[in-house]
């Protein structure tokens, strides 16, 4: 509601930003695509496809709010999904910057926003809940078959969230929260008191799960994160426990397989209000961003000590992504669009757009 009451203050018209497709767009070699879900000013739900200029720009409608997504590889395609407990994944075709196909979770699922693919492209592992028993799993799906349903892969655990392929291409990294959830009861969260979260890796082969790894809390949700091209993981936490509480936000799982948790000062864990949103590797580099929407901060990270770099403020700071030059690219729930650099003494402003940025660019 915050986000949405700071963009209706002072808007005019949002015609052009809400065009569907332009009609001078141009062509698909000279431009890179940012996708992310977004609302506008008046609550409607859209896939956002915006230009690293953060002017260009094509918008689809969808019936509700999405979260993550992931590219193809070897394809020109983005998968966008729900937002937990969401039923719906939108595959987007690059080249004509349009809704290709659009897949249900099936009666008793629901997706908690977040899919990856193999190296090759060939499979979607995407995270789901089954209301029956509200078994956590991966469900595997074939993109080279119309994106049919193939498996489900079980995590032991209750409400996974995002997930990534670790550089071998044959482990998933997954997020698991450990929050109860029923689209019945929408977002409420029903089992606080027993929530059991972790940093799992799982062979996406077999599903097996090779490593299991424990917050030092059991409140402790465990939802984003990112690898480097090393296999260093970085994920953050969303903490739901007592507010005056204070625990630590972000761990690391390096290249040895040793689990641990970054020791922040204490003013700095303080700051960040419970919530980790989104985490970045550079490409290029051995830093890794993370957004803190409700502390109105990034955080720049040196991942291979696990130290921190720099604290910037950035009013809702939302998704973030590489910009493949050794800077990050961040979204904010305000509109904005803006640019990070490791020297950087403040966000550098790209674009201010009518739109509110969910959690994650792609």
């Amino acid at each position: 509601m915050q986000r949405r009451q700071v963009l209706k203050v002072g808007l005019g018209s949002v015609a052009m930003a809400l065009t569907p497709l332009s009609w001078a767009l141009p062509a698909r070699d000279e431009v890179d695509w940012l996708f992310s879900a977004v609302d506008d000013p008046s609550g409607g739900h859209y896939i956002a496809g915006v230009a690293l200029d953060g002017q260009t720009r094509f918008m689809i409608e969808v019936p509700e709010r999405c979260h993550g997504g992931c590219l193809r590889p070897a394809s020109r395609q983005a998968v966008l999904f729900a937002r937990r407990p969401g039923t719906r994944m939108h595959v987007i075709d690059g080249d004509n910057r349009q809704l290709a196909h659009t897949l249900a979770a099936g009666e008793g699922y629901h997706f908690y926003g977040h899919g990856v693919f193999d190296l090759n492209g060939r499979y979607l592992y995407v995270t789901a809940n089954r209301l029956e028993d509200s078994a956590g799993l991966v469900r595997v799906y074939d993109a080279a078959n119309a994106y049919t349903h193939v498996r489900d892969m079980p995590l032991g655990g209750i409400g996974p969230h995002e997930l990534r392929l670790m550089p071998d291409g044959d482990t998933l990294v997954i997020g698991l929260g450990g929050i109860q959830t029923h689209p019945d009861y929408g977002r409420v969260k029903l089992n606080l008191d027993t929530m059991a979260p972790a940093l799992l890796l799982m062979d996406r082969h077999s599903g097996e799960i090779v490593a299991r790894h424990a917050p030092s809390h059991h409140q402790l949700s465990c939802r984003h994160l990112d690898v480097a091209a090393d296999g260093t993981v970085i994920a953050g936490y969303q903490f739901e426990g007592p507010e005056w509480e204070s625990h630590p936000l972000i761990c690391r799982l390096d290249t040895n397989g040793q689990f641990s948790e970054l020791a922040l000062p204490e003013e700095v864990t303080a700051s960040l209000n419970h919530y980790i949103a989104s985490v970045a590797f550079s490409r290029v580099a051995a830093n890794v961003l993370v957004t803190a929407p409700r502390g109105n901060q990034v955080l720049l990270l040196d991942a291979a000590q696990g130290k921190l770099v720099a604290s910037l403020a950035l009013p809702d700071a939302a998704g973030a992504r590489c910009d493949g030059n050794g800077g990050f690219l961040v979204s904010s729930g305000q509109g904005g669009l803006y640019r990070v650099t490791p020297d950087s003494s403040t966000p550098e402003l790209l674009a201010s757009l009518e739109i509110r940025w969910d959690n994650h660019l792609t």
